[in-house]
């Protein structure tokens, strides 16, 4: 019966997502409809398809799988993924908006008037897209495969089947609708059960951790991994700069009328993230209790209302938890395909609504082949490793980009080569082949601590020793980013002004 239940769940979600995809179809007409959805989403509908474009299966499973396996300390990585967005708030979101780009590699090009760094810009977002969709297949798998025993690539096929049809059919537009629905469905679905869960420990004497849990517990940098103080804190650094440098979160910033609605869509992200990061943590400290034999699995979330309460309300709880599961993936998948489409269709195919549909079967087909054959590794250690490449190619991209007028075009490129390249590097080495251990695997499973400050340091020194590359129209880009729209200034969608 609970399998029933579960394929009823997930076949509930995908149907939903693709009606009220299908709703964005009528709405869907030009390119700025597919790309940015006409630039006229409200500041409270895009902060909900924010949050459920970021909240991922990281988020979802991992963060209470990861506390199950290690405790206290992995609660910095929803502090780090939700600060993130303090920092983009202060420094990025609202001049990025008044550029009135498309895509990252459109501000690239608008502010260093190089199509040399578009291109390797458009390179950036698409591998980091891509690194960010495979983790979104791979644990679409295991659920689906828990629940009805499915081979482990059916789950990732059908959430890419959805994401397709949907942002085909009516891009950003349709995505929008369908991520903010998928948002609070997933606070409810980990919400409803936690209820629930919680009166059933209490009614079992509300029991402790372990003696040596409780050490554990006392000691938030003490993981059981190596070198964990470096690691902490170097995963903080990606989550922290990391977001600013994700391509499906700022491609939401895009949609916003202006600047201000930018910033104020910043605010209300950062209050729904807070509401949601206060309950993968009581799934996880359950764990620790109930389920200590999936160490190292993202599975204790729905796993808990089975064995906690069980009979028919475990059942269906379990069921509503998958719900939200599956909301995560396609929720997800979705953002991070439309950013990923938008560059292919753009910087690599002709553009226009029929390169944009052609390029969303692309962006999902080469994760969704990376997810079957790629070894396996917990979801929310992938998504940092995104968080890293974004943190050491596009954070000190943007933020000096936007706020110091003589980064030069080839200190940028510089810079994303470096940088980029070393942290794509990193993520190869963790990903592919056997683990590294010691100081070499620490270094590479968590390569922010380090790539972060060679990329600002290249693109500083490169600049500096290049002033005759700044660009031709530094002086009115810069005007462009950093003056309020109050003010009578042309703001229309930017144009390519390099050759």
């Amino acid at each position: 019966m609970s399998t029933a239940y579960g394929v009823t769940a997930v076949v509930l979600v995908a149907l939903a997502a693709v009606l009220i995809g299908g709703f964005g179809i009528r709405l869907s007409r030009t390119t700025s409809d597919f790309y940015v959805a006409s630039r006229t989403v409200s500041p409270l509908w895009n902060a909900s398809a924010i949050g459920g474009e970021y909240l991922s299966a990281a988020s979802f499973l991992g963060i209470a799988g990861l506390i199950l396996t290690y405790g206290a300390d992995m609660l910095w990585l929803p502090v780090g993924w939700t600060g993130g967005y303090l920092v983009l708030l202060v420094l990025v979101s609202a001049p990025l908006r008044r550029s009135g780009a498309y895509t990252l590699p459109d501000f690239a090009e608008a502010r260093l008037e190089s199509m040399a760094v578009r291109r390797m810009a458009g390179v950036l977002v698409v591998l980091i897209g891509w690194l960010y969709l495979m983790p979104q297949f791979q644990s679409a798998g295991l659920v689906l495969q828990a629940i009805t025993g499915a081979p482990d690539w059916a789950g990732g096929l059908l959430v890419a089947a959805v994401v397709a049809v949907n942002v085909m059919s009516g891009g950003m537009r349709s995505i929008t609708f369908v991520q903010a629905f998928q948002y609070w469905l997933k606070l409810t679905a980990l919400a409803v059960p936690v209820v629930f869960l919680l009166l059933a420990w209490q009614a079992d004497g509300a029991p402790g951790l372990s003696a040596h849990d409780t050490v554990t517990w006392a000691l938030p940098l003490a993981s059981g991994k190596e070198y964990s103080l470096y690691s902490t804190y170097s995963l903080i650094l990606a989550t922290f700069l990391g977001t600013m440098g994700l391509p499906h979160v700022l491609v939401r910033f895009y949609t916003n009328p202006d600047g201000q609605a930018a910033r104020r869509t910043t605010l209300v992200v950062l209050s729904l993230l807070g509401a949601f990061y206060l309950l993968p943590a009581i799934y996880g400290a359950l764990g620790r209790i109930y389920l200590p034999e999936l160490v190292g699995s993202d599975t204790v979330v729905l796993t808990l209302p089975g064995r906690l309460i069980g009979g028919v309300l475990g059942d269906l709880l379990t069921a509503l938890v998958t719900a939200g599961a599956f909301a995560a993936f396609l929720s997800t998948s979705s953002g991070l395909t439309v950013s990923v489409a938008g560059v292919i269709g753009q910087d690599i195919l002709k553009g226009g609504v029929r390169s944009f549909r052609a390029a969303a079967v692309l962006a999902v087909i080469v994760p969704l082949g990376l997810a079957v054959l790629a070894r396996s590794l917990p979801v929310a250690d992938v998504v940092g490793l995104a968080f890293a490449v974004a943190a050491s190619s596009f954070c000190p991209l943007l933020v000096l980009g936007i706020w110091w007028r003589r980064l030069t075009s080839t200190g940028a490129m510089a810079g994303l080569l470096v940088g980029g390249g070393l942290a794509c590097c990193a993520v190869l080495m963790t990903i592919v082949g056997e683990p590294h251990t010691g100081l070499v695997g620490a270094l590479l499973a968590q390569p922010a601590a380090w790539t972060v400050p060679i990329a600002f340091a290249v693109m500083i020194v490169v600049s500096l020793l290049t002033p005759a590359r700044i660009p031709a129209g530094v002086a009115r880009t810069m005007v462009r980013l950093h003056t309020p729209e109050t003010l009578n200034l042309d703001r229309g969608d930017w144009r390519p002004r390099s050759s």
